[in-house]
């Protein structure tokens, strides 16, 4: 159990709390916890959706498939974030996609019960899940802006862009590959790829892997012009 603590402490959730008050938190809550080996499914769409899921460790990837047969991945989630906060409040709480497990992974399940409770007791708790909240509308906001761009370059630029601002660094960290970023902006890897060395060819950005650099800040800020 104290190692289910030490993964809590670092949790969206629960920031702000010390471990004795996150053991008291357990001790007065009905969980369970679910361990997931690498590519299991974890959900898939349209499951009921009746808890809300606290990934201890390992990383978890939301997929959403077509009738065509192509999958899309939405979004991905690391160790410390949280997933179906929206649906287990929600009059049709079904899955609106395929959660799959990308690594070995362990989560955590709160039903929604027990949320209302953690809550009512833990202004700090309400507080983090309201944070939670508003962190996927503006998460859901970026990508709609992103689909609405009519070229491939605005799409990344609009990308680095709220990395570069998230990040306050030039040097910019992507928390995916490059294969994810492709799937992300729904596009063919080799395209993403082809547009990239254009981008540093006209020296706009560097690169390596999922580590960019912003060579000219104004010239990407104007490509969304």
């Amino acid at each position: 159990m104290e190692t289910h603590i030490k993964s809590l402490a670092k949790c969206v959730l629960f920031k702000g709390l010390d471990k004795e008050k996150i053991k008291d938190i357990l001790k007065s809550s009905v969980y369970a916890i679910k361990s997931y080996e690498k590519d299991e499914i974890i959900a898939i769409e349209n499951d009921d959706c009746h808890s809300l899921g606290i990934i201890l460790s390992g990383n978890v990837e939301i997929h959403k498939p077509f009738p065509s047969g192509k999958v899309v991945t939405i979004n991905h989630f690391t160790a410390g974030n949280v997933f179906g906060e929206a649906l287990v409040f929600s009059d049709r709480h079904l899955y609106p996609a395929t959660i799959i497990s990308s690594t070995k992974s362990e989560i955590l399940y709160i039903e929604r019960e027990d949320i209302v409770n953690m809550m009512a007791n833990n202004p700090i708790v309400i507080n983090n899940f309201m944070r939670v909240l508003s962190n996927r509308i503006l998460m859901l906001n970026n990508r709609i802006t992103n689909l609405s761009y009519d070229t491939l370059r605005k799409k990344i630029a609009n990308i680095l862009l709220l990395e570069y601002n998230r990040q306050k660094s030039r040097n910019i960290i992507l928390p995916y590959s490059r294969k994810k970023m492709a799937e992300l902006l729904n596009i063919p890897r080799p395209s993403l790829s082809r547009e990239l060395m254009k981008m540093k060819e006209d020296g706009i950005i560097d690169f390596y892997k999922n580590k960019f650099k912003i060579l000219d800040i104004d010239k990407l800020e104007d490509t969304l012009l």
